[in-house]
């Protein structure tokens, strides 16, 4: 396990494989176990990922005003430097994808190829689709995270989400079950209240090659959502996924062979 410090904060990483440097994100309230998982290790590319502030190992919490897209997008900037990495391919999943899409026009020396995956911000904050998450959070203060989950899920939202994405509402429940739910609640009530960007016009800025990718059946990653981004940013590649709703080893199969054919493709530099 490998970490690097930053503002008083412990970050947990991995770094794997030699090559050109693909630097991929995971989404909210997920950690590198998220972005590994749809990565499948290939020749020439070496492999980054980091635990976000607030997600998976990295400690401590750190102050709350800095739970931001700006702020996280500066974490794993301030990890490739750690790292040596000039310039990569950098991507994400959902919140992931706000990440890179923020590092893009904010830092876009840094960006050779852009991966944007089940986007789920576009350039206003607190998008309808993820209500769910700041009443996650909302249980979790008033209740505590074992008796919010219970509470939760007599709710009518949970058992909507449950019929309609079984594997949406899965993942919601692993907001309450994570062993440090309390601690890192911050998260659900910060991060939607922000937005990668806010004016999806600087969208025409990026130049590099852009892959997204959409997937119908997920009420917290709208397909609409996908399409709006791939259309903003000229000559961005969309393609869509299985649900995970409908079939997850399909779903994680498609994301790793468009991701995978992606960096093939992609000049890079080493």
């Amino acid at each position: 396990m490998a970490y690097f410090e930053r503002e008083g904060i412990r970050f947990h990483y991995v770094d794997e494989g030699e090559g050109a440097a693909f630097v991929f994100q995971h989404g909210l309230g997920g950690d590198v176990a998220q972005t590994t998982d749809v990565y499948t290790s290939q020749a020439g590319v070496r492999f980054v990922s980091m635990d976000c502030r607030g997600h998976g190992d990295t400690r401590p919490v750190g102050d709350v005003n800095d739970y931001t897209f700006d702020t996280f997008a500066d974490d794993v900037v301030a990890l490739m430097d750690q790292l040596g990495i000039e310039q990569a391919v950098v991507g994400g999943i959902s919140m992931g994808a706000g990440i890179s899409l923020n590092i893009a026009l904010r830092y876009p020396a840094r960006v050779g190829g852009l991966v944007l995956s089940r986007p789920a911000w576009l350039d206003q904050p607190m998008p309808a689709n993820l209500w769910i998450l700041t009443e996650v959070a909302r249980y979790i203060r008033q209740y505590g995270a074992v008796e919010g989950l219970e509470v939760f899920k007599q709710s009518v939202a949970y058992q909507a989400l449950l019929r309609e994405a079984p594997d949406v509402a899965k993942s919601v429940v692993g907001q309450f079950t994570h062993p440090r739910a309390e601690e890192t609640v911050v998260k659900l009530e910060r991060m939607p209240n922000d937005a990668p960007c806010r004016d999806r016009a600087a969208w025409a800025s990026i130049h590099v090659p852009t892959l997204v990718l959409g997937n119908h059946v997920d009420p917290m990653h709208p397909y609409e959502m996908a399409e709006v981004l791939a259309a903003g940013i000229p000559n961005a590649r969309l393609r869509e996924l299985t649900s995970k709703s409908v079939d997850k080893a399909q779903h994680v199969q498609e994301a790793r062979q468009f991701i995978g054919a992606f960096l093939r493709e992609v000049p890079q530099k080493s």
